[in-house]
């Protein structure tokens, strides 16, 4: 492979990177909205996936969304974009885990991903979190370019 091939092949995954990037996090911050606006009912979905013990159901109802909205907000503007990126494939894992567990079990109950008047859960449900897990994946491998941080640090060594 010649150098104008391996310099056009990370352009490429760089360019990638950021287009995931951009969509995984816009796609967190929607999914946080619903959830923050109603709490009550992402609290009953969460706990019809019966993985959360009861006492922690309303806090992760409360919680969760909070750093959904927070971590995908820092991984669109390219703050701490492995950080962010490594966080949320790791809320990924969690609900990949949780929709396999319901599928497995039979129990007929909506995704609460986006908002709670959702179809049931499917083996489609599992494999469009299964690709936004390896977007995350590819984000944190490739991710190289437009991060705001870094725009922050020039202006900082030229002070």
């Amino acid at each position: 492979m010649s150098a104008f091939d391996r310099q056009y092949l990370c352009r490429l995954h760089a360019w990638l990177a950021l287009a995931f990037r951009l969509y995984i996090g816009g796609l967190f911050i929607y999914a946080s909205i619903y959830k923050i606006n109603y709490p009550a009912e992402f609290a009953e979905t969460i706990a019809s996936y019966q993985v959360v013990p009861y006492f922690l159901v309303n806090i992760t109802a409360v919680v969760l969304p909070w750093i959904e909205l927070i971590t995908g907000t820092l991984l669109l503007a390219g703050i701490r974009p492995r950080a962010a990126t490594a966080i949320l494939g790791g809320l990924l894992v969690l609900f990949t885990l949780a929709i396999a567990w319901v599928l497995f079990q039979g129990v007929p109950i909506g995704c609460g991903c986006f908002h709670t008047i959702e179809d049931p859960i499917s083996w489609k449900t599992l494999v469009r979190d299964l690709g936004w897990l390896a977007m995350t994946a590819y984000i944190f491998a490739y991710d190289r370019l437009f991060h705001l941080e870094e725009q922050f640090m020039m202006k900082i060594k030229e002070l």
